[in-house]
């Protein structure tokens, strides 16, 4: 009946000639108001010019459209039109959306931005925790080498800085990081910290996660580091408020209820405590990994199907104790705020409440309630409060998979309802009971599919623009999942409530949500499976992203006639997106040119060289003092690029600042061959990291094997130069002289990968190659002036040096050609050297065409 229902009502509003326009006025009219308050503060944001300047625009035109809808009703006989009504609203609040963010973005003179600069200084503050303080265990391969203490994080708010002259006031919200575990600070404890306070650095690689520009939309600028718990002091005011207390006491007490006897499988243990108390950060990697591939990550992120499921049952249970409707909104209200006190203020989470408030009040005052309406309620209060949350990739899809839920989930099971047999969904009562209920099971079954086709075709632009993916099938593995879901969060709500009241029966429960999880992980991880699943795109313009919107919303919503016209155009458009999308694709995967990145993994080495055709190869992956470089930096730039698939991984030797991201990113990535000299590498002297890497390598079914001495890649030759086997085997070879000395050959240029060889390794490769040119040259040993031989880069004479090094060894110049102060180019007889850094210039890209021309770039 309900898409009868729907049918009939669009042909009423057709023949009454109500347009889109004119039923959103008439049903959903704080839509305007949203969109106007989005638009403004875009606008805002991307406006240039004086703050002050902009102020005073905004506020002249706020007043003079609120004077032009006051004349306009003041000469209006009849009432206003509703539509000019619309449009009024929708100026005024994109007016106050931009007056919004100038005020977020306008500083207080004692905010502390204004006393940090780009150098870290030495500082005591005090303020109080806004956050848990949350410890961060390290979960990549080679953190057992790192001996320290798991560190721990938190937001503190600012009250004081001690300065030279006493204690002056300070603004401002900043990021507390402490190297030790600090388990007895709580929320709202007022402390003392002596810390180095800095700014954020802004990322020196391609895809890598910008933390800066995260922190700022949250009004984070300033970061402290404090080396020692001991260097924290909590001041005892007895004053912690009273939120931040029953915030805390609800907390602990949900999760006693749900993890009071915690199932023996620990990755069930994290999936409970992230679908029905928010915390997903015990998750451990694969099984997150197998969420993200198949777009179900939204499962494990608390939303409004969460809270849909809470409403019902207690809405449920009202009605069982025989409570009228108004009693029954009134307790979703009380039990909305006690969900709220348990779980982390997130946007899905704040805009579900919303809307379940919105619904409630409705009912109390005997209102009928609108979706969008109350979507753009959620959306209107959400941005008044911080309008920075428009950018973020969390409250657009939100949003956005909400939105597309209320606009096309009917349109959708129409279509499939007229597309399907009527027998695999009709529910017609002169059938048998067996048919009826299978009829029953199939219209469920097509309005589950449609609602999660209907979020995804409503976030699938934002996923692909923040995060490079399509997921064809989330809409599929949404229904197939759904069950089981609703099963743990509601058998997982019952426990949490029954651990009070009946202990025994939470713990029955506790056993059986301990399987659900299980199998609903197992379900996961087999539909991750499926490489058809997930399908990895790279970066893509806005513009693409804009256009799929638009088409979307013109197949959805714009009338044409005749209807054949519409279609031909809708497909016409779909046409140009999917081939765009397929040539980006393909020129990412099939390419003419050979194209080298050194990513700055400070002292380490990480180089990708996509090579003429579609072959990868990635040339050690490890970093000295930067943590899990294979997750937070190689992973992210191979996604950047849509890489999916590297063809060979080559461990140049077994240091771990070359090898100690391999794991986590053959984890990631479709790995062909893992390459080294497997000689000296399987007898190196550091056993312990050896045996690290071979472990997680045959996890995955990969294996250390000899690279060939010669590799065809179409018309591309990679070549080892070193060790050759008369020195493979010599005791006289130190570690580091024992590297892969690799040669790429491409249109009579020549790129040279010297890894970490010393003065002995540099002085027989000029003896045993006494010809050897090269065009681009990877210093040895990250550059290092110490073990370079000298005479060794001019008998190369490259016309490209690139340096993967630390930025004190680059500022102390310890490091190889330096270039000097009037620019990065410096001359070596007829021919000019262009030295970079990644240190200065971040990650270091160097191009050779067809023809062999020789391009550079970098990206800081």
């Amino acid at each position: 009946m309900d898409a009868i229902q729907r049918k009939l009502a669009r042909i009423d509003d057709q023949l009454a000639g109500r347009t889109l326009r004119s039923r959103l006025v008439s049903t959903a009219p704080l839509f305007f108001a949203a969109m106007g308050l989005i638009v403004g503060i875009l606008l805002q944001d991307a406006l240039p010019g004086d703050r002050d300047i902009r102020l005073w625009i905004w506020l002249i035109l706020l007043a003079g459209g609120t004077t032009a809808a006051a004349i306009s009703s003041a000469r209006s006989r009849d009432k206003p039109h509703p539509e000019t009504l619309a449009y009024a609203c929708l100026l005024c609040f994109a007016c106050l959306g931009a007056v919004r963010m100038l005020a977020f973005e306008k500083t207080a003179p004692s905010d502390i931005r204004h006393r940090v600069g780009p150098e870290r200084i030495l500082a005591t503050v005090r303020g109080r925790i806004l956050t848990p303080p949350r410890q961060e265990l390290p979960n990549w391969c080679f953190a057992q080498f790192v001996y320290t203490d798991p560190s721990s994080a938190f937001y503190l708010r600012l009250d004081r800085i001690k300065t030279p002259t006493g204690w002056r006031r300070a603004d401002g919200t900043i990021r507390v990081h402490v190297n030790e575990p600090t388990p007895n600070l709580q929320v709202g404890d007022l402390i003392q910290v002596y810390c180095w306070l800095h700014r954020f650095e802004e990322p020196t690689n391609p895809g890598q996660f910008n933390l800066a520009e995260y922190l700022r939309l949250r009004d984070v600028h300033v970061g402290a580091s404090v080396p020692a718990r001991d260097a924290i002091e909590v001041c005892t005011d007895g004053r912690r408020g009273i939120l931040a207390s029953l915030r805390r006491t609800f907390a602990n007490a949900a999760a006693r209820g749900l993890l009071d006897d915690p199932p023996a499988d620990a990755p069930a243990e994290a999936v409970l405590e992230a679908l029905l108390l928010g915390e997903r950060r015990d998750i451990d990697p694969d099984t997150y990994e197998a969420f993200r591939k198949t777009g179900l990550l939204h499962l494990i992120s608390l939303s409004g199907m969460h809270m849909g499921i809470l409403v019902g049952i207690v809405w449920w249970f009202c009605k069982l104790a025989g409570l009228m409707k108004p009693a029954r909104a009134g307790v979703c209200i009380l039990a909305t705020i006690v969900f709220l006190l348990i779980v982390p203020p997130r946007a899905p989470t704040l805009r579900a409440v919303i809307i379940v408030w919105a619904f409630c009040t409705a009912i109390l005052l005997r209102r009928r309630v609108n979706p969008l309406n109350s979507l753009s309620l959620a959306a209107i209060i959400l941005l008044l409060l911080r309008p920075t949350q428009l950018f973020e990739a969390g409250w657009q899809l939100s949003f956005a998979a909400v939105a597309g839920i209320l606009a096309f989930t009917g349109k959708t099971e129409d279509f499939l309802l007229a597309t399907i047999p009527a027998r695999l969904h009709s529910s017609d009562g002169r059938a048998g009971p067996a048919v009826r209920l299978m009829g029953n099971i199939g219209r469920e079954a097509i309005r589950l599919f449609s609602a999660g086709f209907a979020a995804w075709l409503g976030s699938a632009g934002i996923l692909l623009y923040h995060f490079y993916t399509i997921t064809p099938l989330a809409s599929l593995w949404t229904a197939l999942t759904f069950l089981p879901v609703a099963a743990i969060l509601t058998l997982g709500f019952l426990k949490i409530l029954l651990f009070f009241l009946l202990p025994s029966l939470s713990a029955l429960l506790g056993i059986i949500l301990s399987g659900l999880a299980a199998v609903f992980i197992h379900m996961v991880e087999l539909m991750a499976k499926l490489d058809f699943c997930y399908i990895l795109i790279g970066r893509v313009p806005l513009a693409f992203i804009l256009l799929t919107y638009a088409t979307i919303l013109f197949a959805a919503f714009v009338p044409l006639r005749p209807p054949a016209l519409k279609k031909g155009l809708c497909g016409a458009l779909t046409l140009v997106l999917l081939v765009c999308l397929g040539a980006m694709k393909w020129q990412r995967t099939h390419r003419s040119d050979l194209c080298m990145t050194c990513l700055d993994v400070g002292h380490g080495q990480a180089v990708l060289v996509q090579l003429p055709g579609t072959m990868n190869v990635l040339f050690d992956a490890g970093s000295l003092y930067g943590s899990d470089v294979g997750t937070r930096i190689i992973s992210p730039f191979l996604d950047y690029m849509g890489i999916g698939r590297l063809h060979a991984m080559v461990a140049s030797h077994h240091d771990i600042d070359h090898i100690n991201g391999i794991p986590e990113v053959a984890d990631r990535r479709r790995v062909g061959h893992v390459y080294a000299d497997e000689a000296s590498f399987l007898q190196s002297d550091a056993p312990q990291t050896r045996d690290v890497l071979l472990k997680c390598l045959a996890k995955r079914r990969l294996h250390v094997e000899n690279m060939p001495r010669t590799v065809d890649a179409g018309p591309a030759q990679i070549r080892v130069l070193w060790p050759t086997d008369e020195w493979a085997g010599r005791q006289e070879l130190g570690d580091n002289d024992k590297s892969l000395v690799c040669l790429i050959e491409f249109a009579g240029r020549k790129v040279l990968l010297c890894s970490d060889i010393e003065r002995l390794a540099q002085r027989e490769i000029l003896r045993l190659y006494p010809g050897l040119r090269a065009d681009v040259v990877v210093a040895p040993h990250h550059g290092s002036t110490r073990t370079l031989l000298e005479g060794f880069l001019e008998q190369l004479d490259p016309t490209v040096l690139l340096c993967s090094c630390s930025r004190r060894d680059y500022e102390l110049g310890r490091v190889a050609q330096r270039p000097s102060a009037a620019g990065k180019g410096v001359t070596r007889g007829d021919r000019a050297v262009t030295s970079l850094f990644t240190a200065q210039d971040g990650a270091l890209s160097v191009c050779i065409d067809g023809a062999g021309m020789v391009r550079t770039a970098v990206h800081k």
